[in-house]
């Protein structure tokens, strides 16, 4: 069996060589990231990173700086606004969708209703109701790691989105939807790389970064 060292060097030496695909790929992201997309459609593609295989290394390495940023960076309310907060759910309130005939929920004498609305629905918003200052407090420390879970996911079920629309917005051209694909792959992969170097704690990089 191999050694640590030679598994290392069969898994990463032609990926990671100063002559290997990454690298090729890397300069021409941040150079010509256009050149790069033109290249793959023109067949060129031993020489360079898979699209697909780019926008996830990229995403990854966005997603795990913007988590390692934002865990230090929880939102703390002072226990009065929190109390505060907590309180303004206890008002009158009446929200209707649809008219008179349609859904309906709300407070009334302190009590909470909700009427034409899928159970788990109701069950949902009075939950976040019915939170205590603490609770309020706990919910918004933990915005920032759901925004950075949730955006992941999201961006992730965009890129296709974008490619139809870019292949809708072009349709004379009598593209393929795969080469928009890789368009829209490529973009994504070079607006992730300035994400992810922002979250250097430098003050150099965040404004070139957002910048770029």
């Amino acid at each position: 069996p191999p050694t640590l060292g030679e598994f290392a060097q069969q898994f990463g030496g032609s990926y990671l060589s100063t002559e290997g695909a990454l690298w090729r790929t890397l300069k021409l992201l941040v150079t010509r990231p256009g050149a790069l997309t033109r290249e793959y459609l023109a067949g060129r593609r031993r020489h360079y990173v898979l699209p697909l295989r780019l926008y996830l290394t990229a995403s990854v390495v966005a997603l795990v700086a913007l988590r390692l940023a934002s865990s230090g960076a929880a939102i703390e309310l002072p226990p009065e606004t929190a109390a505060e907060l907590a309180r303004a759910g206890k008002n009158e309130l009446v929200i209707a969708l649809g008219g008179d005939q349609g859904p309906r929920l709300g407070l009334a004498n302190g009590k909470f209703y909700c009427e034409r609305l899928p159970a788990a629905l109701c069950h949902h918003f009075q939950r976040k109701r019915d939170l205590d200052p603490k609770a309020m407090s706990r919910e918004l420390e933990r915005a920032s790691e759901r925004f950075v879970g949730h955006w992941g996911t999201a961006m992730f079920l965009l890129v296709p989105m974008f490619a139809l629309w870019c292949k809708l917005a072009w349709l004379a051209r009598r593209l393929r939807y795969t080469e928009h694909l890789v368009y829209a792959l490529h973009l994504h992969a070079v607006w992730f790389a300035p994400i992810a170097v922002a979250q250097v704690p430098l003050p150099p990089f965040k404004p070139v970064a957002l910048l770029a």
